[in-house]
């Protein structure tokens, strides 16, 4: 009796999502319930992601380094990647039908065996305004808990930048608490709010 509860206590926890459902699949396209979609970064969108490293708000949010048109495809090489090596699933928001890219959403920080991963997000000025964010970051959250078999999801983000508290917010996204002097931003370090979802938490109605 005592060997058996030794053994049971020292056997390992399971991953909570076995090796393999990232690399041994395709990335998917995502339909969006604002008529826009999620669909793999292309070679083709390069110009976009240089767009986007120049773009003020973005620089200032998320600290892009600046890429030329080169160094953009091979961002967007490493993006597929890091999908194959299960570290990352990052998706264009785009209009329907191989429309052009306005934004970039998705999920970095991959932990598999912990079951858990953080977001990512940013829209350029003409995908601003339309609810593409938060429709990104419900979708993308119901694929990685409900088929890819995660069971937490955390955002992120700069006490100072309330738009993205909003997202987090209305993408049913619950704020635990503020991490004191967390990142380290062109203007000095910001403290910076922790939200998080976590499997069997209700979904937004909208």
């Amino acid at each position: 009796m005592t060997s058996a509860r030794i053994s049971s206590a020292t056997s390992p926890i399971p991953p909570v999502v076995p090796g393999g459902r990232l690399r041994d699949s395709e990335q998917p396209t995502l339909a969006l319930s604002t008529g826009a979609e999620l669909r793999p970064w292309q070679p083709a969108d390069a110009q976009v992601l240089v767009a986007a490293c120049q773009d003020p708000d973005i620089r200032h949010w998320n600290r892009p380094a600046r890429v030329s048109p080169g160094d953009a495809r091979d961002k967007i090489a490493h993006w597929q990647q890091r999908w194959h090596d299960e570290q990352a699933a990052i998706w264009a928001v785009a209009g329907v039908g191989g429309g052009a890219a306005v934004g970039l959403a998705g999920i970095a920080d991959m932990d598999l065996r912990g079951g858990s991963a953080e977001f990512l997000y940013w829209l350029l000025p003409a995908g601003r305004g339309r609810g593409l964010a938060v429709a990104a970051t419900v979708r993308i959250s119901r694929w990685a808990l409900e088929d890819l078999g995660l069971h937490r999801l955390r955002i992120t983000h700069s006490v100072a930048n309330p738009a993205s508290c909003r997202v987090a917010e209305r993408a049913g996204f619950r704020l635990e608490g503020t991490m004191r002097s967390a990142l380290l931003h062109a203007d000095g370090w910001h403290d910076e709010h922790l939200h998080a979802r976590i499997a069997g938490d209700d979904w937004p109605d909208h």
